[in-house]
């Protein structure tokens, strides 16, 4: 069965305290102001459940670069909406988690699938998806079908539509993401799946899950990497154990603007690639540009 305990993927803080030593040398706060910043945040509802060590991360950045402590707050919430509020403004995801206590384990699969795709609705990444959920999965993994495990990464809601992916039956999954909230609700679902696998809190600018797998997914989350760390993305394909990656982008904003976004995309997934031996294949969709990559 599904672990109950949030797995934490963070690097040990010497690790991470080496990794910043750059940045160390020209800090212009205490300890003290920093955890008040961070405090502020979080005392934010949007916000209360997001990975510390995330808010810590960006916390560091704005202090540098911020006259007072109320810029740095201000500026921190700005970066935390950029990387996972701006996908999640209308869910109130505990009310979701009671929904899905009270179906519990006597629940039918049309029960259960008609309450994955209410709740999928309230997220912006996955709620784009649904007018194609019944085709997405089929056509981008059909080739690589059944699919023997699964690395789901920043996963928001996306195990939600496990019912719709061609997975073997034992297969396991494992999903991580910064918003422990979600990562509760994830791992309520697997379990009333029966899913063998661990869910948890990750920060992929830190560190990278390292399960061995038949398929990873990076669902849309290539641009808000590049967003904290335009290094990150390419440590994180050159990492992760997995022979075959799923990958999305965006083809419109948020606001329902396409602006080239698809082009420009396409060049930043074969940038990615340049040098390796990877085989991409691409689908279009109408709301995502799709990449199937084989390492």
């Amino acid at each position: 069965m599904l672990n109950h305990l949030i797995i934490s993927c963070r690097k040990k803080h010497d690790d991470r305290q080496s990794a910043n030593e750059g940045i160390i040398d020209f800090m212009q706060y205490t300890e003290e102001q920093l955890q008040q910043v961070m405090d502020a945040v979080q005392a934010g509802a949007g916000y209360r459940a997001i990975s510390r060590d995330l808010v810590e991360k960006l916390a560091r950045v704005e202090l540098v670069k911020r006259a007072n402590l109320k810029e740095a707050v201000k500026a921190t919430r700005s970066a935390l909406h950029q990387a996972v509020g701006a996908y999640r403004e209308r869910f109130d995801v505990r009310k979701i988690q009671r929904e899905l206590d009270e179906l519990g384990e006597g629940a039918d699969e049309d029960s259960m699938k008609n309450f994955c795709l209410r709740a999928m609705r309230f997220h912006a990444s996955t709620q784009e998806r649904l007018a194609v959920l019944e085709i997405f999965f089929h056509q981008t993994l059909q080739g690589i079908a059944p699919v023997r495990s699964v690395l789901d990464l920043a996963c928001g809601l996306n195990p939600l539509a496990l019912p719709w992916m061609p997975l073997a039956e034992n297969a396991p999954y494992h999903c991580y993401d910064v918003d422990e909230d979600l990562i509760r609700l994830d791992r309520s679902f697997l379990m009333l799946q029966a899913r063998s696998g661990q869910a948890g809190l990750c920060d992929l600018t830190t560190g990278i899950p390292r399960q061995k797998v038949h398929l990873a997914m990076l669902l849309k989350t290539i641009p808000v990497l590049d967003q904290q760390d335009k290094e990150a993305s390419q440590r994180l394909l050159d990492s992760l154990q997995a022979e075959h990656i799923l990958i999305t982008f965006p083809a419109r904003s948020l606001g329902g603007h396409a602006k080239g976004m698809p082009a420009t995309y396409e060049a930043r997934m074969l940038q990615l690639v340049e040098g390796r031996a990877w085989r991409l294949q691409k689908f279009i969709f109408p709301l995502e540009l799709v990449f199937l990559l084989t390492k």
